[in-house]
């Protein structure tokens, strides 16, 4: 995905650096580069790996899912056909076994696919040391290349010369211009 947002940011920060607190670097002594991340993906064998390992792993916990839906729905379409004939504590033994299901189905969901569920850390556990990795190789070939600024067009990985970090400076403006 192509985020708008550290683009812009990125972009505010150089204007920033332009405007409230020029360095050495001029704007036309600037190298810029960028990365296509979709082709690291699809090209970078040992991410090709992890995202197989990954897809395993997500094909069992949809497979759990579907088993314990269709569970879900053969007890509940079994209930619809005999609830005319069963007694009243028949019914509601029924009705509790699907609230057992359907909150077990919806428990299981929010464990594996609900934020920070177990989805989400088994994928950040099998591509941080990869990204990491990424963006030290991002790094090394813009210092090697003396490249100032690297954006990338989806992740949000990149690199920016430590040189330019006008960070100090700008909370130093901020501290003096309270307006």
């Amino acid at each position: 995905m192509f985020n708008i947002k550290n683009s812009i940011f990125l972009l505010s920060v150089l204007a920033l650096a332009a405007i409230v607190a020029p360095t050495k670097i001029t704007a036309q002594g600037l190298k810029i580069g960028f990365v296509k991340d979709d082709r690291i993906q699809l090209e970078y064998r040992e991410f090709q790996k992890a995202k197989e390992q990954w897809e395993l792993e997500a094909k069992a916990w949809d497979e759990e899912a579907i088993q314990k839906q269709t569970d879900l729905q053969e007890l509940e379409a079994e209930f619809e056909k005999q609830k005319l004939i069963l007694s009243e504590d028949k019914k509601k033994e029924k009705e509790a076994a699907i609230s057992v299901k359907r909150e077990d189905l919806d428990a299981y969901t929010r464990r594996i696919f609900g934020p920070n569920g177990e989805g989400e850390r088994k994928y950040k556990q099998l591509t941080d040391s990869i990204v990491d990795k990424i963006n030290r190789a991002i790094e090394a070939v813009s210092v090697e290349n003396n490249i100032d600024v690297v954006f990338t067009l989806q992740s949000g990985l990149g690199y920016i010369k430590p040189e330019l970090d006008i960070t100090d400076k700008v909370l130093s403006y901020l501290e003096e211009n309270p307006e």
